[in-house]
């Protein structure tokens, strides 16, 4: 492995491993079923919230699903975004990209599992707000990560602007002796 492998991108790198398969699955059973796969315990609290106190029709209940299969997938694409960057060494050296698309999958996937986490609290499923929980910590901790690692290069740049301020008006290199 490359020494060049940050903290964040390493443990965006394992999100990427759980939330990849775990969520397609969940977008692809609703997607099959949107009643049904709403109703199953990855999205019961949305489904439950919906169904209580939006009091929306079979149509609508649809729409939400597909909606929700939708944002769900969006995560995916980015994570995947994510992974097919920084698995390239040439595209991880030369490009902030990787951390983009790394930083739009924690963005939607943490709104999504608080607004998954607030309804199932509102509805009384604990054990959906359990998990919905432990997805939020998860992406907010990699996501605390992203924010206060510093980046190899700003890091490189910084210490170079370092020796630079340090050095007298004397000894510059582009003066001859």
């Amino acid at each position: 492995m490359s020494n060049n492998w940050r903290i964040s991108s390493f443990n965006g790198a394992l999100l990427a491993a759980y939330f990849i398969p775990v969520w397609t699955i969940i977008a692809f059973s609703i997607m099959v079923s949107p009643i049904h796969g709403l109703y199953e315990r990855p999205s019961v609290s949305i489904a439950f919230y919906a169904s209580d106190y939006l009091h929306l029709g079979k149509m609508a209940t649809v729409r939400l699903a597909w909606l929700l299969a939708l944002a769900r997938i969006t995560v995916v694409a980015f994570f995947t975004v994510f992974l097919a960057m920084a698995a390239f060494s040439p595209l991880r050296k030369s490009s902030s990209g990787a951390d983009e698309a790394l930083a739009v999958a924690l963005c939607l996937g943490s709104v999504l599992s608080f607004a998954s986490m607030m309804m199932a609290s509102k509805v009384g499923e604990v054990e959906a707000m359990r998990m919905h929980a432990s997805e939020l910590l998860m992406l907010l901790g990699t996501a605390i990560v992203m924010l206060f690692e510093t980046s190899p290069k700003r890091a490189r740049a910084s210490a170079n602007a370092a020796t630079t301020t340090e050095t007298p008006a004397g000894q510059l290199s582009l003066q001859q002796p």
